[in-house]
């Protein structure tokens, strides 16, 4: 599936949607450079699985344990920008199987980790706006998200999704 989220209340809004298809064992791929959208659809996806604690950009931890506030399964975060291979992603020891796990800058560290998988990847335009979204905010574990459409491709991978209709075209 390929969309076009025109702004950062509507990729809030996607994050939302999508929670609304995952469990407990889902697993998400999160792609994209800096100031796509990434932080701002996870904070949705939190909201929309209703958990405990602000999601944040993950560039100060490696993964971050959300917890359901509605008995739900947990979220859990990772940032594998500094982890050079699935390995090293197995070694957070992350309970995948019950938890819904977000896993940004993951593409290529699934191997043996999962056998089905949401490839989410965030693309935003690419020009004189992109420099703009370098600049840094008061927070510094965040880049300015400017409102500018953003398009997303979903791709669904193995047995869970495969069936299930949620991401066609």
């Amino acid at each position: 599936m390929r969309t076009v989220i025109p702004d950062a209340a509507a990729m809030h809004e996607f994050g939302r949607s999508v929670a609304a298809l995952l469990r407990a064992g889902d697993l998400i791929v999160l792609t994209g450079p800096l100031g796509a959208g990434k932080t701002t659809f996870t904070r949705g996806l939190g909201e929309g699985l209703q958990v405990r604690g602000a999601v944040t950009s993950p560039t100060f931890v490696l993964a971050r344990t959300h917890p359901s506030t509605v008995g739900g399964p947990p979220l859990v975060h990772v940032d594998a920008y500094r982890l050079g291979s699935a390995l090293e992603l197995d070694d957070l020891d992350i309970d995948f199987a019950r938890s819904i796990v977000v896993v940004e800058w993951g593409r290529g560290m699934l191997d043996g980790l999962a056998d089905a998988w949401l490839d989410i990847e965030i693309e935003r335009p690419v020009g004189a706006s992109q420099a703009e979204a370098s600049v840094v905010t008061a927070h510094p574990d965040e880049v300015l998200d400017l409102d500018e459409p953003r398009t997303v491709t979903v791709t669904p991978h193995g047995p869970r999704w495969a069936d299930s209709g949620a991401f066609n075209e």
